[in-house]
């Protein structure tokens, strides 16, 4: 596991748009805070246009610090930030992105109306007010004040509001805190509409499976590094090999209920280990697919069978784990 912790480089299968233009990079970028304090030590990371890409990792890895200095928010320590080929700060490259904060906030007195065409106008090719009020689901709330909206509902007028530029590149800071299941998949949707205009979405999310579900790349970083990159597949495989056996080959869960005493299940090639309770057998394999017909033919009566690959927790949580 201790390999885990340096960049693993993987091949990206998944990139919407088969682009290789660049909208943003960080290259060998440090940030040290005037309290000493460490954030991002040579981190390097791109964004290609029509992506989205998932920024991962427990809290205080230097995920908003990243995200400032793309913004022009920050400025590194040492290393370079560029978006569009520019500096972060040059007027006509902020006209491109548009964002949405976690700890955003609006004026509780104007209306959502209000809020959309105040933004509108600060750009010159805004995306239409029909087009953003449909994208953020907003009809019939248009006339409310944004203070008398719920958690959720503010939270769409923020989605809106990254939105009335018509940006190309789009940050996305844990977008759907306070969203109901149907207010969530809807902006999912939208992310993934974005993606298939060309737009660049760069996500930072604590639900993982938003992530999974969203993200072509996602990149993990820890302590100001990163430390795993891939596709979802990829980095749910990377994060299995921690837990793999001793020939560093991924291990699948197998449930069954089965008749087959534990030590013959043990003695099946590939299986790492297997037990028995609550009415149901698991086993632990190296070799899921072999162990899978052996089962099948020792057991003829063998029901109430699943087969589970790693899950991006227990692979995020395997690859941010503190390791010698």
């Amino acid at each position: 596991m201790s390999a885990m912790l340096e960049r693993t480089e993987i091949p990206e299968s998944r990139i919407a748009n088969d682009s290789t233009e660049t909208f943003a990079a960080l290259t060998a970028v440090t940030k040290r805070y005037s309290n000493g304090v460490l954030a991002l030590d040579n981190l390097s990371l791109t964004l290609r246009r029509g992506e989205v890409v998932a920024l991962l990792g427990p809290n205080g890895a230097g995920k908003s610090t990243a995200i400032k200095l793309l913004m022009g928010l920050s400025s590194p320590t040492s290393g370079a930030v560029r978006i569009f080929g520019a500096d972060p700060r040059n007027p006509a490259a902020r006209l491109r992105i548009g964002v949405m904060l976690q700890v955003g906030k609006a004026p509780e007195m104007l209306r959502v109306r209000e809020h959309i065409e105040l933004f509108r106008g600060y750009y010159p090719n805004p995306m239409s007010y029909a087009a953003i009020i449909q994208a953020a689901g907003l009809e019939g709330i248009e006339e409310r004040l944004f203070g008398q909206l719920s958690g959720g509902q503010k939270q769409r007028v923020l989605f809106a509001l990254a939105l009335a530029g018509d940006p190309d590149l789009i940050f996305l800071d844990e977008p759907t805190v306070g969203f109901d299941i149907k207010a969530r998949r809807a902006v999912w949707v939208q992310i993934r509409s974005l993606a298939a205009r060309g737009k660049t979405v760069l996500l930072t999310t604590h639900y993982l499976d938003e992530a999974d579900a969203l993200a072509h790349r996602i990149i993990v970083i820890n302590k100001g590094r990163v430390v795993c990159e891939g596709t979802p597949a990829e980095v749910k495989s990377l994060g299995s090999i921690g837990q793999g056996d001793s020939r560093g080959r991924s291990l699948k869960t197998i449930r069954c209920a089965t008749t087959l005493p534990v030590e013959i299940l043990r003695a099946i090639p590939g299986v790492t280990s297997a037990e028995i309770g609550g009415g149901l057998t698991t086993l632990v394999s190296a070799q899921p697919e072999s162990t899978l017909r052996e089962l099948l033919a020792l057991d003829r009566t063998l029901h109430s069978l699943e087969v589970h690959s790693p899950a991006l927790e227990d692979a995020f949580l395997a690859i941010t784990s503190d390791r010698d």
